[in-house]
């Protein structure tokens, strides 16, 4: 990543956080077009059927008194564990300076919050993965000052998306608009919750499209999916997972990130397209996970020097430098020095649009790729794999899977089937955060374990394990393996 870039997008800063002290839902059309099945949401309404607002295009009123109802106040409330000195009276007095200090993990209740845009009248939420990663409780509030409780449907951090759910019923959503159709220039306005101040709107235009090396590559286990939306619209901390819409009052974009050396707005902001936050949505609904296809080729923008390095006939789109083990682009007839120039008619100038367009696909799916070879253009016919090199669609966990049990002082996660198959288990709950000063804790017991057995019963899943736990009172057997196969057992007693 652009070491400046890096230092200069702040993707959470949008989200923002105050210190507290220590302390059947949907039925498949394609691979983009999911409808939930009798509910009223985005995916059943047609793009672009609302109409414009009466008048002229410049006219903002009508694109905002649509949005804003639509788009919630998220707060968030999470426990982290911080450093914190820890003084012994006596140093002083025995001149001992600091040695008998030392620091200690210890839990801190921290507060957040954010946006978030409704996209079904039965309460599903598109915003930031940022925004509630992590968290404990999850509140909305909405329009009409209602705050319920929500619950975390799934997350996907390569595009800092996330659904969440309230239990509610004809609520205000937004239409999905076409964020491929959004020209460089156009009026757009961003409606969210900067610094707690409730639905603001704000205008500007469609600075740039297809902006990539925003999220950040260094993050364990984040391989981002980057076409951003940039834009003059004013964002600033808050307004993370907030709507970017078009002046018919459409979805097509979820405000993400700033460009800033400060933390506050500087005059650019980023916004996942619409296209992404519709497919990635409905997979995390249906799925649990998003399912990726892969052309499975090491790809890098042409530009002039590298149509004249490389003695290409064309002087934009993607070149193709190599192939993955099991490469669906390579199995369907893609060689090196190839340049695709477009995936189903659409031009791909850049390798962040060709990310994007094969990203709304599922593993399975074919896509047609034209490629410009010395000169010709050819098409070919490619079906996409996970991956893996397959075309299995895989079920995540659901993000809801995660439960904390304060009886434990722990948060503990259903395992993976992975997981499973290779510790040879047919069911069991990993310890994802251990607090040093709950039961488990207490005991040297850290993150990553698994328990499989709670007195003597085999436990099948993390909601199983809770309620086992539930209100519990003296002697308690612990029993389960690490990562490693290695089996253990604690007694605990209150």
């Amino acid at each position: 990543m652009n070491n400046n870039l890096k230092t200069l997008a702040i993707v959470g800063a949008l989200s923002s956080a105050t210190t507290l002290g220590a302390y059947k839902l949907f039925i498949e059309k394609s691979s983009s077009d999911a409808v939930f099945s009798d509910t009223p949401s985005a995916f059943t309404r047609m793009v672009s059927n609302s109409g414009a607002a009466a008048g002229s295009l410049t006219e903002f009123t009508f694109a905002a008194e649509k949005a804003t109802p639509a788009v919630v106040h998220i707060k968030t409330k999470m426990t982290r564990q911080v450093n914190r000195q820890m003084v012994d009276p006596f140093e002083d007095f025995f001149g001992f300076g600091d040695l008998g200090g030392g620091r200690r993990r210890q839990p801190e209740a921290q507060e957040a919050s954010g946006s978030g845009v409704i996209i079904s009248a039965d309460g599903y939420i598109v915003t930031n993965n940022h925004v509630v990663q992590d968290a404990d409780e999850v509140t909305v509030i909405l329009g009409d000052k209602r705050e319920l409780k929500a619950k975390v449907v799934s997350t996907d951090p390569s595009t800092d998306l996330a659904v969440i759910q309230v239990k509610a019923t004809n609520l205000p959503f937004l239409t999905f608009g076409d964020s491929d159709a959004l020209r460089v220039g156009e009026w757009v306005l961003a409606v969210g919750n900067p610094f707690n101040l409730e639905s603001t709107v704000t205008a500007g235009i469609v600075s740039a499209k297809g902006r990539q090396n925003i999220i950040d590559r260094d993050k364990e286990d984040v391989n981002p999916l980057e076409s951003f939306i940039q834009t003059d619209a004013a964002v600033n901390p808050g307004n993370s997972g907030g709507a970017l819409v078009n002046l018919k009052g459409e979805l097509i974009g979820i405000n993400t990130a700033i460009y800033s050396r400060t933390g506050q707005f500087a005059g650019y902001s980023f916004a996942v397209p619409v296209s992404i936050v519709k497919k990635v949505s409905a997979d995390l609904i249906k799925y649990g996970n998003v399912q990726r296809g892969y052309l499975g080729v090491s790809i890098q923008d042409v530009s002039g020097k590298v149509a004249e390095e490389k003695g290409l006939k064309v002087n934009e789109g993607v070149y193709v430098g190599g192939f993955a083990n099991s490469s669906s682009a390579q199995a369907a007839g893609l060689k090196v020095n190839d340049v695709i120039v477009k995936v189903d008619g659409v031009e791909t100038k850049s390798s962040s649009k060709l990310m994007e367009l094969v990203g709304r696909k599922r593993p399975g799916e074919t896509v047609v790729v034209t490629v410009n070879r010395d000169g010709a253009t050819k098409d070919f016919n490619v079906v996409l794999k996970n991956k893996d090199g397959n075309t299995n669609i895989v079920k995540g966990e659901s993000a809801g899977a995660v439960i904390a049990s304060e009886y434990l002082g722990a948060k503990i996660a259903n395992l993976s089937e992975a997981e499973k198959a290779k510790l040879k288990l047919s069911g069991g709950v990993k310890l994802t955060d251990v607090n040093p000063e709950g039961r488990l804790g207490y005991q040297g017991v850290e993150s990553g374990l698994i328990i499989s057995k709670i007195d003597d019963k085999a436990v099948k899943d993390a909601k199983e394990a809770a309620d086992l736990l539930q209100n519990r009172k003296g002697r308690v057997k612990i029993e389960g393996v690490d990562m490693d196969g290695t089996r253990y057992y604690y007694v605990i007693v209150l």
